[in-house]
Order: structure tokens, then sequence, then C-alpha cells
């Protein structure tokens, strides 16, 4: 099984991804934004995957300190979305979670975006 979770160390969110899957006993590499930031490519196949809606965080501080311009730009058009979200890693809901399931689920590729005990329990158990 090889699984990458992106996200912000310090979020509280990603604590509890990180005690779930530590509780399901999942191997897990963690790609930190503030680091690492995040390439164009994933985001785009994030976003094409799940829909911009579910990747794009409007609730948090980074989305509120945009300008009315950006914010409208963004709900425009999903390419300017994607790159504000590449630029403003704080606005991509966290955690995502991607990788390839275990042979016993006969190596099915799991997208997970936002934390869902059950969800992370439904595919990893």
């Amino acid at each position: 099984m090889t699984i990458t979770i992106y996200g912000i160390k310090s979020c509280s969110t990603m604590k509890k991804a990180f005690t779930k899957l530590d509780e399901l006993n999942v191997g897990y590499d963690f790609h930190d934004y503030k680091k690492q930031g995040i390439d164009k490519e994933s985001v785009e196949r994030w976003v094409k995957e799940l829909g911009i809606d579910k990747v794009l965080n409007k609730r948090g501080t980074t989305w509120r300190k945009l300008t009315e311009e950006q914010k409208q730009a963004a709900d425009d058009n999903v390419n300017n979305a994607i790159d504000l979200l590449v630029e403003n890693t704080s606005m991509i809901k966290r955690p995502i979670v991607e990788g390839q399931l275990s042979d016993k689920n006969q190596g099915q590729q799991v997208l997970l975006c936002g934390f869902d005990a059950t969800e992370f329990e439904a595919n990893f158990q």
C-alpha cells in the first residue's frame, strides 16, 4: 500500500487523519505544503477527480483574505482557481489522501479529500 497524505502538519484536521491512519496501521508518506509546495499537475488531477468545490476550501482565512477580483476569477474559471490553489496551498481542503490500496483490494486507487473517520475506515481496513 502506497499512500501519501498531503496537508499542513500543524492543522488539527491533519492530526486527526494521522491518528486514524496510525490506528488502522496504514503506512504513509507525508507531503507538507508549507515545506514542499505542490505541483499544478497534482492539483489538476484532484480537481478533475473530486471537483473544485470539494478541493477548494472557501471557509478558511486564506480565501477570505483574497480580493473580490481574485475570488470572482476563481469562481468564473476553474483554471484560475487551480492557479490560486498552487500559490496558496492553505486553500486546499485537508487532508488529501492519495495512493494505491493493498493487494486485498486489488491495487485499487484511492483519492480522499477532507477527514471523515468512517470513510478512512471503509478504505483502509
